[in-house]
């Protein structure tokens, strides 16, 4: 028999399912958590003054925070059906800015996993059924579906953790004076 520790070192989608969600819902409920899990541990200790640092040109780590936290709230916003609020879209224009002097870190982290805890709420609430309902995308309402926004806001979450992870790994190669490994492997 397998040990809670060895279940918990699995990739969400490996733990089984998440109480509370349709079926249909959990590839998008693990996706969220595995986010969450690994931007938790992979900013746990990252030094303050690399959080703005943007290597080769690409997205610092605090854009890749706060964009995380914010693209996941305006996603299931539209997948409400709701319109963007002022709010929003204020936070949408001041991503990749630093907020304050201190430390952003552990604010950017935390908004973030409130921001999924949210989201996982509302995907409790979401039936299977309503997955196929219309939904317009920003001012021009481009057409999706609920579902569609759900399952696009996963897969962005997924791959701005997979930037943020590459971003901080140089960022951490550069800061150590460690040059990054070269050979390809």
């Amino acid at each position: 028999m397998e040990t809670k520790e060895k279940t918990e070192q699995r990739e969400y989608w490996l733990r089984g399912p998440i109480p509370g969600l349709a079926p249909l819902l959990q590839p998008i409920g693990h996706a969220l958590l595995q986010a969450r899990e690994e931007v938790t541990v992979l900013m746990d200790g990252f030094p303050p003054e690399l959080c703005w640092g943007r290597p080769a040109g690409v997205a610092s780590p605090g854009f890749h925070l706060q964009h995380l936290a914010g693209v996941l709230d305006r996603l299931f916003t539209y997948a409400r059906g709701e319109a963007l609020s002022g709010r929003q879209l204020e936070y949408l224009a001041g991503e990749g800015r630093p907020e304050s002097e201190t430390n952003p870190i552990p604010e950017l982290v935390g908004r973030f996993q409130r921001q999924v805890d949210r989201a996982l709420e509302q995907l409790a609430a979401t039936p299977e059924s309503g997955l196929s309902q219309p939904r317009g995308v920003g001012r021009a309402q481009i057409p999706s579906t609920v579902g569609g926004l759900l399952f696009h806001a996963a897969e962005h979450i997924q791959r701005h953790t997979g930037q943020l992870m590459v971003t901080v790994k140089v960022l951490l190669d550069q800061y150590s004076g460690n040059p990054c490994d070269k050979s390809g492997v």
